[in-house]
């Protein structure tokens, strides 16, 4: 073994060997900047020698290169699903079945995690293949998404001929904050919860958008081993544990139901304490060999059954109902409660989704009310004790400005929603910074969302402004950021002064506004103090621009946040003119509605449309009192005749090419 082979060798032994204190044991020995040090010495040794790559390279954590689909997987021992009970007396039945067959049977009690169930397969203590469950026979080969999740050993402590076992992927409840944010700031559809968040993830075609997702798993179960022979659960558990697997916490064997029921309920009051989602508790049978002897059905394993836990549900009083501005700028009232116990955490606020939601449930201030546990994690409030009112309840009023900013709040036609109208409201911030930094926005390369989080939190600008007047020093000091790239970010924010004016309409994030509106206003009003005078119906007038539209651009800019952060960005040289040529626009058709009609020598309609919409006209598909031209090309048929009943303008293309020229 020659110098660099050894190096990499020992590299890949030492970083595996961190890795799993860190994220396995939760205790590190080394800090980041050390790890990240070897990882990237390694990075570059393989880049230089791939041949001398070790097939369990941490530097698989990072994902690879996207596949185009799964592959399918086969599960010689089918992963089975698990039959439920709701009650003691359910669990009771299952008891009795397995007394009928093993009447000293012992049993273990576990979380039932809220994941996605996957197999790990290991040939000489070397993973190859993780695959999810699938319909139980068959699933897909997710394995270099599974290479990403830093808990799952890439070589085993010993050198297992065979092994395979069953986990269940998660995401735990901060990460799930994390990755919902990050989408929401970047206006993309949002998680329903963290399973929706880990299934999405583990099947994702390029690994490298898994590895970002920060995905767990508590491995639970062997499901086929060749050279050790493992004789209970408990065993097995530790056994995995000690060849380098994350495992379940549970390690005790209960004597009797009645035992085992004790534990699920504790579980049930723990679950409000963990930080990954749980959706009931798992009664095994402990004893390999009696569970051979139980078998299994063609659905679930009679050996084992999961505990539902029912939607916990608690009465107390709403003392006052409050509202908060979230990311998007959404207004959502919250009750205060007194606080009352729930699903193993005390409670005293729960969500009220939106006004229309409290006239629908008629809640007031002062009301008792019955509050549960959405899934186990945000309470809400579900029900009125209406005979316990004494009458002076109080009807709840959504406030008219934001308590946060001071800004305008306003409900559009159509939605349940009251939104802040302000741009520096501190609970938009992050938000409102990344989509001004983003690409079809002011495009700043190198300003991603951790690094602005880290200017908000050291206090270094509080609106995207700020960014401007920004020195090198001040990033330099950041996390993971130096003099090379202070100077560069430096840089890209001086390259964005002199972006054309549209990319400032659109980094404002009014909203209805997106790019397209961007430019058509920036064209038409040419710079933004004429953009920032305009009226609502100025505004409708412009194609395109419609009465939402409208109102949202007036509002925007009637904000004194808005007119302090526009001086900001103008003090700052930033560029607020449209002086290209391509921002004349010739708007001749502007308020002009065509019909095309019959066959076209010269264009096709969707040329001749696109002429149209390019002078600013509009084309409709039906002749009505509201159309202007019709253009007519051979073998026009009704559309002309109730152009000419209508007393409606007939030209051809000959006097259309006139009206163009």
């Amino acid at each position: 073994m020659n110098d660099i082979e050894k190096r990499i060798e020992e590299l890949t032994k030492e970083l595996n060997y961190h890795n799993h204190k860190y994220y396995v044991d939760d205790a590190p020995e080394i800090s980041d900047f050390e790890f990240d040090a070897l990882l990237v010495e390694l990075e570059q040794l393989e880049e230089k020698y791939p041949e001398y790559k070790k097939t369990n390279s941490p530097t698989a954590r990072v994902g690879g290169e996207a596949v185009k689909s799964f592959g399918e997987a086969r599960h010689e021992v089918p992963m089975l699903s698990q039959q439920k009970a709701f009650s003691k007396d359910e669990l009771i039945d299952f008891d009795r079945r397995v007394k009928a067959v093993i009447p000293d049977a012992k049993y273990t009690v576990e979380q039932k995690i809220d994941g996605l169930s996957v197999s790990l397969e290991y040939i000489d203590g070397e993973f190859r293949r993780g695959s999810t469950r699938g319909d139980g026979l068959v699933g897909e080969d997710v394995t270099e998404n599974i290479k990403t999740i830093k808990t799952v050993p890439l070589s085993l402590k010993d050198k297992i001929p065979y092994l395979e076992v069953r986990g269940e992927v998660f995401i735990s409840r901060p990460d799930f904050e994390k990755i919902n944010a990050f989408l929401e700031s970047n206006e993309q559809p949002l998680f329903a919860n963290p399973r929706n968040a880990a299934a999405g993830s583990l099947r994702q075609l390029d690994s490298k958008i898994a590895a970002k997702r920060n995905l767990d798993i508590f491995v639970f179960n062997i499901q086929q081993i060749q050279g050790r022979d493992i004789k209970t659960h408990i065993e097995g558990l530790e056994f995995l544990q000690e060849q380098g697997f994350k495992t379940i916490l549970d390690k005790k064997e209960y004597n009797t139901i009645d035992e085992a029921y004790e534990r699920i309920n504790e579980i049930g009051e723990e679950r409000g304490t963990l930080s990954f989602d749980i959706d009931g508790a798992v009664v095994k049978v402990n004893d390999i060999a009696s569970r051979e002897l139980l078998g299994d059905t063609a659905k679930f394993p009679r050996w084992s059954i999961a505990y539902k836990y029912p939607a916990e549900k608690q009465t107390t009083v709403i003392r006052d109902i409050k509202v908060q501005v979230g990311r998007t700028g959404v207004v959502t009232p919250l009750a205060i409660l007194d606080t009352v116990h729930i699903a193993g955490s005390n409670v005293s606020r729960a969500t009220l989704h939106n006004l229309d939601y409290i006239r629908e449930k008629d809640i007031r201030i002062g009301d008792r009310v019955v509050i549960e546990k959405a899934g186990d994690i945000i309470p809400a409030v579900v029900e009125v004790v209406k005979e316990e009112r004494t009458g002076d309840e109080k009807e709840f009023q959504m406030p008219t400005h934001c308590l946060e900013c001071g800004a305008l709040i306003v409900r559009e036609e159509g939605e349940a929603a009251y939104r802040c109208t302000g741009v520096n409201c501190p609970a938009q911030r992050m938000r409102n910074i990344i989509h001004f930094v983003s690409r079809t926005a002011m495009d700043i390369d190198g300003l991603g969302p951790s690094i602005i989080e880290q200017m908000l939190d050291r206090k270094l600008i509080e609106t995207a402004a700020d960014l401007y007047y920004l020195k090198s020093e001040d990033i330099a000091v950041m996390d993971k950021l130096g003099d090379k790239s202070a100077q560069n970010l430096i840089a890209a924010l001086e390259k964005s002064k002199t972006n054309p004016l549209y990319r400032l309409i659109n980094a404002f994030g009014i909203r209805h506004i997106g790019e397209k509106a961007a430019k058509i206003l920036s064209a038409r009003y040419k710079t933004l103090d004429n953009l920032r005078s305009a009226t609502v119906e100025e505004l409708t007038i412009i194609p395109d621009i419609g009465a939402k539209m409208a109102q949202s651009i007036v509002e925007f800019f009637s904000e004194e946040q808005t007119k302090e952060f526009i001086k900001k960005l103008e003090d700052a040289g930033v560029n607020c003119v449209d002086d290209s040529e391509a921002a004349f626009v010739d708007n001749r058709f502007e308020g002009k509605t065509f019909v095309l009609t019959g066959t076209l020598e010269k264009y096709k309609r969707s040329e001749a449309g696109k002429i149209i919409e390019s002078y600013g006209g509009k084309t409709s598909s039906s002749v009505s009192k509201k159309t202007d031209y019709v253009l007519a090309g051979a073998e026009a048929g009704s559309k002309l005749d109730k152009a000419n009943s209508l007393g409606i303008t007939v030209i051809s293309e000959d006097e259309f090419e006139e009206m163009i020229r």
